[in-house]
């Protein structure tokens, strides 16, 4: 069971990586989670399906502290997420003792689906989005 946990990691994790995510952040409407590279401090930008709350963003990592952009949260929680075409500033929080499978139940039905298909160690993770400067 573990070999095949790693091989689904490594083959899904490829595939986001060389095909699925530059088509994605391409799209202008598409989320986007970007972190700082805590290894090239450069900007990392990850297609994420979440859901603005009031003041947070809620989403589902699939494959928790193994994910790139999770290791990069943990050495600087400050973020900015691209929710409908617009840019926010926050601070990533990450949450195991939420129940993941339940969050995925209030985010959107697509990609939730695809993170339970493919997820193999799901966390998740809320973004206090700084106030509106603008209003």
């Amino acid at each position: 069971m573990p070999r095949e946990r790693d091989l689904k990691f490594r083959a899904v994790t490829a595939f986001q990586r060389w095909v699925a995510n530059p088509v994605s952040r391409r799209l202008p409407f598409q989320t986007l989670v970007e972190t700082t590279g805590r290894t090239s401090g450069l900007e990392r930008r990850t297609p994420v399906g979440g859901r603005r709350v009031g003041q947070q963003f809620w989403f589902v990592s699939e494959y928790g502290e193994k994910s790139q952009y999770v290791r990069n949260i943990q050495a600087d929680p400050r973020v900015r997420v691209r929710v409908g075409g617009r840019w926010h500033h926050g601070t990533a929080h990450l949450l195991p003792e939420d129940d993941p499978r339940a969050r995925l139940k209030s985010l959107p039905r697509l990609n939730s689906g695809a993170v339970r298909a493919f997820g193999t160690s799901l966390l998740t993770i809320r973004v206090d989005l700084d106030p509106d400067p603008a209003g």
